[in-house]
């Protein structure tokens, strides 16, 4: 996992006042590797797939998913129509950006004085590397 470790710290020095990158598997639930600035309470890093696994797939999430492709016609197929999530938070920005394998998600945490265009922008082309790397 050198691979995603460099890709990770890479992504933070790329992203604007990035202080924190994780890469999550959906599927099994791990976090698959982080890289922080800074330290963050165990508590909180142990969560990160857990939570990130909420938001893309919790129980509500699905139904709206499911409910959308009934209404529109499509078959349910698996696809996945949250793909970026953005969260702000008292003092940071959080992005969750959905990778092609659509069971794996990047989070990035800036700071809240970061352009959220540009913080987006560079987040988006960190993905490739990313991806690459698992």
């Amino acid at each position: 996992m050198a691979d995603l470790d460099n890709a990770l710290q890479s992504a933070i020095a790329n992203i604007p006042e990035c202080l924190a990158a994780g890469y999550i598997d959906l599927s099994s639930g791990m976090l698959l590797g982080i890289k922080s600035v800074d330290s963050h309470p165990t508590e909180v890093i142990e969560l990160l797939a857990a939570a990130t696994s909420d938001l893309y797939q919790g129980t509500n999430v699905r139904m709206i998913e499911s409910i959308f492709k009934k209404a529109r016609g499509l078959k349910d197929d698996g696809h996945h129509y949250f793909q970026e999530i953005i969260i702000n938070s008292d003092n940071l920005i959080h992005v969750f950006i959905r990778g092609k394998n659509e069971d794996q998600v990047a989070c990035f945490v800036c700071r809240k004085t970061a352009n959220l265009g540009m913080a987006l922008t560079k987040a988006r082309s960190s993905m490739p590397a990313l991806e690459a790397s698992v």
